[in-house]
């Protein structure tokens, strides 16, 4: 478990970091914070000792809810 933590973390750091470095779209700066949020939330060495009191059940959770919700913030506004 702690591999893929690894894996999704830096992944989403080093695409986060991507889209600011290059913001290709409209809402780049906003898909690069989740992102960056993302390898936060995924990173195991950051949470190993649960310093805020969230396990790693929530934190899978709240990373499924981050990259689902991604396509919803590239809909164009009504």
């Amino acid at each position: 478990m702690a591999l893929i933590g690894w894996i999704v973390s830096f992944i989403a750091l080093f695409v986060g970091l991507a889209l600011r470095q290059d913001m290709p779209v409209g809402g780049s700066g906003l898909l690069s914070a989740l992102l960056i949020g993302l390898a936060t939330l995924a990173c195991p060495m950051l949470w190993r000792d649960k310093p805020l009191g969230i396990s790693r059940g929530q934190r899978i959770v709240v990373a499924l809810i981050l990259l689902c919700a991604t396509p919803m913030l590239l809909l164009p506004a009504a």
